[in-house]
């Protein structure tokens, strides 16, 4: 199906349901074989040493690879798929580039969790980002249950504004305390308990290779795995172009430079199918 089909059937609904809960899933999914050469790819960069590979604070498991798109050929087909590129400009309202790409990875039963927090306090406090016309679309590469540790929203949070933030001078420049469990900007667990008792919360679950997008001022976070089944979820972030920020400080591999908006182009090894 062409991708001007694939997102105009549903453009008016997933940006109706975006700009009211922050998040929204597409009723399309990459292809198992799509999956399987994204998940090798991950493990290969998983095994190298580099400072795009984070691991979790007590253990020598992978907990995140970040900025793939910058050296692998395959990320950086994935991140012009004409599919996420349609999605990102029709729920931003104009052209994009890629801000981040990371794929989050809890390994069985010792992924650690994620803290109550909201993407757009790392990007306006650390990189001057003027505003969150940004989207992350997620793409999980590992069927995702309750058990495996998925996001954990609370739908409509992306409209109250950024809550919790440190002063100042207790802000850090360490780029490492935005990657791990110890999150230099988080939202305290009894203001999201408060804002769920008034919003509710939502699960992002999915198949392998479905299709997601969420708000970067959203609270969300995401348990431990309890489970024996790894959770591997790749997230890429487009920026509006005219939303870059003006002298970021941070790695190339979390914040991304080149500001030209992405040219959309199909990769006959990617490829979209209904869900």
């Amino acid at each position: 199906m062409p991708v001007s089909t694939i997102v105009a059937t549903s453009s008016s609904d997933l940006k109706s349901a975006y700009d009211k809960d922050g998040h929204c899933s597409l009723p399309y999914r990459f292809t198992d074989g799509s999956v399987e050469l994204l998940r090798r790819r991950v493990a290969a960069i998983s095994a190298q040493t580099r400072p795009e590979v984070v691991h979790e604070k007590d253990s020598g498991a992978v907990r995140a690879i970040h900025g793939c798109h910058e050296f692998d050929d395959v990320c950086r087909a994935l991140v012009s798929h004409p599919v996420l590129v349609e999605l990102a400009r029709t729920l931003i309202g104009g052209p994009v580039y890629v801000y981040q790409f990371k794929v989050n990875l809890k390994q069985a039963r010792e992924g650690a969790a994620w803290p109550w927090h909201q993407d757009f306090a790392f990007w306006s406090e650390e990189d001057g980002m003027p505003r969150p016309d940004a989207v992350n679309i997620a793409v999980p590469l590992d069927d995702v249950h309750e058990d495996n540790g998925p996001l954990l929203v609370i739908p409509g949070s992306h409209d109250l504004g950024l809550f919790d933030l440190p002063v100042r001078s207790e802000r850090t420049s360490d780029w490492r305390q935005h990657v791990s469990d110890d999150l230099a900007y988080t939202v305290s667990a009894e203001r999201a308990e408060r804002m769920i008792e008034e919003r509710g919360k939502a699960l992002i679950l999915g198949g392998a290779g479905s299709l997601h997008a969420f708000h970067p001022s959203i609270v969300h976070s995401s348990s431990n795995n309890r489970s024996a089944d790894r959770r591997a979820l790749l997230l890429i972030t487009y920026n509006a172009v005219d939303n870059a920020p003006a002298e970021p400080t941070r790695p190339l591999f979390l914040v991304g430079r080149d500001t030209t908006p992405v040219v959309a182009r199909g990769d006959e090894r990617l490829v979209v199918e209904p869900a």
